[in-house]
């Protein structure tokens, strides 16, 4: 039978965990689209569509759609989209263009919506109307693979370079660790709950967080260092800039707002909005000085902005700008006003404060390129006189080298004068006026080998990031 105007209203309603489902009988063109509603918040929501081909086999493929209430996409995932008023378009990328018969593609979005969320009534797929019952698809159960014998940490630590800081809402980083990943607070009585992972080294529970939070707003209050040395990430105090938050602090992260997939299962990243920050000043084998060190981090390469400054990485004790070579950081955006790459960005860079360097030079390095995978691998790492950027496609691929040299020709770097607290999304004088989104990051003891690194990328891209 066709949707029913109840059956709309119910779906708007419940906002979370929804399924609409519209079929076209099996031909050479049919087609039927699950559109699954998994998250709603004031005023934002998320939501999965997964699109099956019961026809001829499809190489290329175009979704059309009009939303009923003026919602509105901000963040598409897995596929590229327009949107001109209510209607819509989502095409394929390069890896999910092929649509075999009986085959299935999917994306994800985050979208707005002022005061109601109702489902879209109807979907066409190039063309050809997905019309149809109404139905509750029974999802397949995802298959977790069994744990890696090696996750990033014990892969950096056999190659002499242990991990000193670990931090990731999506997965364990060490094939033995079954503790918590980060901890949420609920708007509706403030009581917060530990996020571990299913089973020691894998993915994140995310149910238990979808479970909590239900009906109300969650906020990311802790992000657990897995090391042992408890270097966890918290709500950045104020600095050389206050945040937004009562005392100057920066906001929490929105606990919802960056859904994805690790090993076939639903996970969550950090989501950082400006105003947002973590921070820990009080920091346990951080290195120091000019001490070596490396730093990796999982980042959305298409959530960026020009503010200063989207980080991950070593930074001051005391929250404040304290000159040149006092900050080692992976920095990820399209800020120009201290340095930057080719193209117009996003690049990966390093703020050393008073700087982001893209290379050896203080402004323009020709050899950083514009990078912006939907799921990326940034890597910044530095010793006496010597420093690397490299990155890569967290999805596939291995990684490249970007700048490999001495430390910027510019006084103060060399030799660097790092302090050892650890700072995301924000930078070392708790400037928040960037963007982005992480999910998984570690910093080292030593100066990591490119192998090491290589073998910890073949992690990350069997980890299955979607």
């Amino acid at each position: 039978m066709a949707l029913s105007a109840a059956a709309v209203a119910a779906l708007s309603t419940s906002g979370v965990g929804v399924a609409a489902t519209h079929v076209a009988s099996a031909a050479a063109a049919g087609c039927e689209v699950a559109y699954t509603v998994t998250n709603q918040w004031s005023g934002g929501f998320g939501a999965n569509v997964s699109v099956n081909n019961l026809g001829d086999p499809i190489n290329g493929w175009k979704l059309t759609w009009s939303f009923p209430a003026g919602q509105t996409i901000t963040q598409l995932w897995n596929g590229t989209y327009t949107q001109s008023g209510s209607q819509v378009t989502v095409s394929n990328v390069d890896y999910n263009g092929s649509i075999p018969s009986g085959g299935s593609a999917g994306f994800g979005f985050n979208g707005s919506w002022n005061g109601s969320n109702p489902v879209p009534a109807s979907f066409a797929l190039n063309g050809v109307t997905c019309t149809g019952d109404v139905s509750t698809p029974t999802p397949t159960p995802p298959v977790t693979p069994p744990p890696s014998s090696r996750q990033p940490c014990d892969i950096y630590a056999s190659g002499g370079t242990p991990c000193v800081a670990a931090h990731s809402t999506t997965r364990a980083l060490y094939a033995s660790y079954n503790g918590p990943l980060y901890q949420v607070r609920r708007a509706s009585d403030n009581t917060t709950r530990d996020i571990g992972v299913l089973s020691a080294g894998g993915g994140a529970d995310a149910a238990a967080q979808d479970s909590f939070c239900a009906g109300t707003t969650c906020l990311i209050t802790i992000i657990y260092d897995q090391s042992g040395r408890n270097n966890r990430l918290t709500q950045a105090p104020p600095g050389g800039f206050p945040g937004p938050a009562p005392g100057g602090y920066d906001n929490l992260a929105n606990a919802v707002k960056a859904p994805t997939t690790v090993y076939g299962r639903k996970a969550y990243g950090v989501y950082v909005d400006p105003g947002v920050g973590y921070r820990n000043n009080t920091t346990n084998g951080i290195a120091r000085g000019d001490q070596p060190e490396g730093m990796y981090a999982i980042f959305d390469g298409t959530h960026y902005n020009g503010g200063c400054c989207f980080d991950y990485g070593n930074a001051e004790t005391n929250s404040r700008d304290n000159g040149n070579g006092t900050m080692e950081a992976i920095y990820f955006g399209n800020n120009k006003v201290w340095g930057y790459g080719a193209g117009n960005g996003p690049w990966i860079m390093a703020d050393l404060e008073n700087g982001l360097f893209s290379g050896v030079n203080q402004k323009y390095n020709a050899n950083d390129p514009t990078i912006s995978h939907r799921y990326l691998t940034a890597i910044v790492k530095g010793e006496p006189n010597h420093w690397s950027i490299r990155g890569g496609n967290a999805q596939s691929g291995n990684l490249s080298t970007f700048y490999n040299g001495p430390r910027p020709n510019v006084p103060g770097y060399n030799p660097m004068k790092k302090e050892g607290a650890i700072i995301l999304g924000i930078g070392g004088d708790n400037s928040h006026g960037a963007a982005g989104t992480f999910y998984e990051g570690v910093m080292t003891s030593g100066y990591p080998s490119d192998a090491t690194e290589n073998a910890v990328q073949a992690n990350i891209v069997a980890a299955g990031y979607r």
